[in-house]
């Protein structure tokens, strides 16, 4: 098992940090039924007011409580707005799931610098150098340099290091980027013509490889 060089004694820690909030994704993982649900609303014209107060009055994602209803609403919208792009909210609500897990997954990367960065940094670096291998080690190797490169990064604990280890992991499952947490090689995905459209649209191709789209 790898250990991580988490300092939690650390008192200068630069909260300015790009990876601020990242952490969050150990409690927030990937919410597909979530973020379709919340977007369906979104597309029918609901102001966030309404949104967050129909899905807890139905309790549309099926949680035991209602802060946690509340909590996870927030997130969902705070995701979809990260896109700054509704065509993409509304494929997510109306797409075949293939291509709104992909947009979901897109809306985490805009979100959170940390799964920004794996993504581009670490798959789409892979695709570009047609390096289809893939394990364990290379989401461990990519959060020890984040601890070696950013203060915030580094004051987190093992057990946080090796939680967003999981979820980006299991990430890449949920998008069939692998077949299994234990799989050793990449699949080759196809980006959706939706998403590559609205990527190139919004200026921020330099998303692309993480989709495998290198053209």
């Amino acid at each position: 098992m790898v250990k991580y060089s988490g300092q939690s004694h650390r008192l200068n820690i630069n909260v300015q940090s790009p990876y601020k909030g990242s952490a969050q994704i150990t409690r927030e993982q990937f919410l597909f039924h979530e973020m379709r649900t919340t977007a369906k609303l979104m597309k029918d014209g609901c102001d966030e007011g309404t949104i967050i107060e129909k899905i807890v009055q139905d309790n549309l994602f099926q949680y035991p409580t209602e802060k946690s209803i509340r909590q996870m609403t927030h997130t969902c919208i705070r995701r979809l707005n990260a896109m700054n792009d509704q065509s993409l909210i509304t494929a997510i609500a109306t797409q075949p799931s293939e291509t709104a897990k992909q947009i979901c997954l897109y809306a985490m990367m805009m979100q959170y610098r940390l799964v920004w960065d794996f993504m581009i940094t670490v798959i789409g670096t892979k695709y570009r150098t047609l390096d289809m291998s893939f394990g364990r080690i290379d989401v461990n190797t990519f959060m020890i340099r984040l601890q070696e490169q950013d203060d915030l990064v580094a004051s987190w604990s093992n057990s946080t290091m090796a939680k967003v280890c999981q979820i980006l992991t299991k990430i890449l499952v949920e998008n069939d980027y692998i077949d299994s947490p234990k799989a050793d090689r990449l699949n080759p995905v196809l980006i959706s013509p939706v998403l590559e459209n609205a990527i190139r649209n919004d200026g921020m191709s330099q998303a692309l490889p993480a989709f495998n789209c290198l053209s």
